[in-house]
């Protein structure tokens, strides 16, 4: 439960101050709920006094976020969290907004605006097939990505269960993998859960090994969400296909920032979600190639030729297909630029703090994902540190954040738990520019340095002796 909302934090000749607005107000929790906050802010603000103002006023989530001022001015936002939401473009506002308004009939109506509804979405559908090197009919619009992977997850193990009951997949996938998974073992399947190397490789041969003539799925993931890691998807999809085994992959990460052919891949589905490159959220999309057996997961309508049940969100697959448009036109220019500031911040972390270490594969990793250990110190000090003077980053997925608990992801590529506390992972996108990387490179530093003096963790790290060996990150 959300007992309060900062409003504004301020430094001052006094200090820092925190304004909050209490969600309840009266609530016999706000005192507990004040020292908390002020607690935290002073955690990665160092000695400066911490004053929490509780103000009276009338608000809603529509505005919610804080209001930074720095020395009396206000800051400068930096957002580095694009592998978990995108901004909306506004070229594909644009071309959402007809469907919005004046053109809204459902695309499953007779009559002339459910016409021109429908051939709005078969039109999106022919884009991104394109995108993709497929045929239209092999795309099923979806609500996002995690029912991408459901579809393909569930719809594949149900409708061949005759043949089957064995299911593939890796120890680093999205939850929407692992979950389904783990749903589908209380429903009498058997899931072999992958080991991956310290890069977070899955090995095509350890696939190979794992499959029986009861397998009926595959399922590894294009690019990890957390660390960037790129899969050797089609080197995979050719053990599948050599006995008989469909293939799915979650491209989610990767679509819009990767050339992604399926019929170079080889795969035999492939889910992919529109607000990942600057499309609108809640939309979908789920590559199936023809002649694979797969149940729908939704019942109650025709739609999507009776794959998918539900009203078509029109304007979202508009969006959707002119947001692939527009990446697949930058994307090879954009993956250089992207690929040129990560650097530049890798190389700049590297010189200003120590004890800092590379998760992920060095080279083949998505072109604007960097996530770094920090010794001594835990990721949520840093997010906090980062967030008060206005960058937003990340420290995993962002369906996990939420947790405590160490990155399932990097926990599998072998980082010791207290090390794994101490990531973070920057993710770069087209409005970041290198005035963002230094002010990272500016203020991440201090703030390393104030937590680890205040660390509960002792320079008699765990790293790297149990942990084994990682990536110092010098250059």
């Amino acid at each position: 439960m959300d007992l309060g909302l900062i409003r504004e934090i301020a430094l001052n000749g006094r200090g820092v101050e925190v304004r909050m607005v209490l969600t309840y107000p009266g609530c016999p929790l706000a005192g507990h709920l004040v020292e908390q906050v002020r607690r935290k802010v002073r955690s990665v603000t160092g000695d400066e006094p911490v004053e929490v103002v509780l103000v009276d006023e009338v608000w809603s989530w529509n505005d919610a976020a804080p209001r930074l001022v720095w020395g009396g001015r206000n800051m400068k936002r930096v957002y580095m969290d694009h592998n978990a939401t995108t901004p909306l473009r506004e070229e594909v506002l644009e071309a959402m907004l007809p469907y919005l308004r004046e053109e809204f009939g459902n695309a499953s109506s007779p009559h002339s605006f459910g016409i021109r509804a429908r051939r709005a979405v078969e039109s999106a559908r022919e884009k991104v097939a394109t995108a993709l090197g497929t045929r239209p009919r092999e795309i099923i619009f979806t609500g996002c990505g995690t029912e991408s992977d459901n579809q393909a997850i569930k719809g594949v193990a149900f409708a061949n269960r005759n043949r089957g009951d064995h299911i593939v997949t890796s120890r680093i996938e999205h939850k929407a993998v692992l979950q389904t998974c783990q749903y589908l073992e209380k429903q009498g399947f058997q899931v072999t859960y992958l080991l991956v190397d310290k890069y977070g490789v899955v090995n095509p041969d350890d696939v190979a090994r794992a499959i029986t003539d009861q397998t009926v799925l595959v399922s590894v993931m294009f690019a990890n969400n957390e660390v960037g890691t790129i899969q050797p998807i089609a080197e995979i999809a050719q053990v599948c296909r050599e006995r008989g085994v469909y293939f799915h992959t979650d491209a989610v990460q990767a679509v819009g920032k990767l050339p992604v052919d399926v019929g170079q891949l080889g795969v035999d589905l492939l889910s992919l979600s529109a607000h990942k490159f600057y499309g609108p959220k809640g939309v979908g999309a789920l590559y199936v190639r023809k002649g694979v057996r797969i149940d729908p997961l939704l019942h109650g309508g025709h739609q999507e030729e009776g794959r998918r049940a539900a009203t078509e969100n029109v304007a979202g697959i508009v969006g959707l297909s002119k947001a692939i448009e527009l990446r697949l036109e930058e994307m090879e220019a954009e993956a250089e630029r992207l690929t040129a500031l990560r650097e530049r911040l890798y190389d700049g972390l590297a010189a200003r703090i120590d004890h800092v270490y590379l998760n992920g594969h060095p080279t083949e990793r998505l072109p604007g994902t960097l996530n770094l250990c920090f010794e001594y110190v835990e990721g949520e000090g840093i997010i906090m540190g980062l967030d008060l003077v206005g960058v937003a980053v990340s420290s995993g997925s962002a369906c996990t954040s939420a947790t405590l608990s160490p990155s399932h992801v990097l926990l599998a590529m072998g980082v010791h738990p207290a090390v794994a506390q101490g990531s973070i992972r920057f993710s770069l996108g087209r409005e970041n520019t290198e005035a963002d990387v230094e002010t990272v490179l500016e203020t991440l530093p201090p703030i390393v340095e104030r937590l680890r003096a205040m660390s509960m963790f002792s320079e008699q790290s765990p790293f790297p002796e149990e942990a084994g060996p990682r990536h110092r990150m010098t250059r």
